[in-house]
């Protein structure tokens, strides 16, 4: 895997090129704003990206605009923005740009060294990782349905599903079997009003969770 980071730390910036190049990741580029990030993924198109939220001139959202330019100009290339504060909004705009290939995560998270890899894996391969405090946070504010419909058990589903857990991982970490959870989400789309021919219902579900839908 191909890898260009985009953190205006050199701390951070060279820690994550470390914890990379560890896991056998090749870090292709290592840059400190927005218009040099573009630059990178342009010239080195990349497997994935790992970019800051905010960084230079204004440390605003350069960085999530940047990702949403990326998402649009290179969908091939997988985008795992880090944030040093939870801010849903930008995890709804990732997310309704494009269900696949994206992650949001707050810096902390790099500190579990394993499971930051994993999910920027799991991103690269085409899947979702959505930080457990975004998710926490998100539950609190969908306090309107049709997310209200649900069960605290199917909330419990649907957030690991935002996070990008697959229904084993699920299962793993509820403590039920693989057939309780799959009953579950069966349940999450009926009251969700998500039917088959809706396409990818698992990921609809989550942009339910998530108010990218409203």
């Amino acid at each position: 895997m191909r890898v260009v980071i985009a953190e205006d730390s050199v701390l951070l910036q060279a820690g994550l090129a470390k914890i990379l190049g560890a896991y056998g990741i090749e870090v292709a580029a290592a840059v400190g704003d927005a218009e040099s990030l573009l630059a990178a993924v342009a010239e080195h198109q990349p497997d994935a990206v790992i970019a800051d939220v905010r960084m230079p001139p204004t440390h605003t959202d350069e960085g999530i605009r940047a990702a949403l330019v990326i998402r649009r100009q290179w969908p091939r290339v997988a985008v795992l923005v880090l944030s040093q504060y939870v801010e849903e909004r930008y995890a709804a705009d990732l997310l309704s740009a494009n269900t696949s290939s994206v992650g949001y995560l707050l810096k902390d998270r790099v500190a579990d060294v394993a499971e930051f890899v994993a999910a920027l894996r799991r991103v690269a391969a085409g899947g979702t990782a959505l930080d457990p405090e975004v998710v926490a946070q998100l539950l609190l504010r969908r306090k309107s349905d049709p997310a209200g419909r649900l069960t605290p058990r199917e909330r419990d589903v649907l957030a690991l599903m935002a996070e990008g857990r697959s229904n084993g991982d699920i299962a793993a970490t509820l403590v039920v079997s693989d057939s309780a959870v799959a009953k579950h989400i069966n349940s999450i789309f009926t009251k969700l009003d998500l039917s088959p021919a809706d396409g990818d219902r698992r990921v609809l579900a989550v942009l339910h969770f998530l108010g990218a839908l409203e």
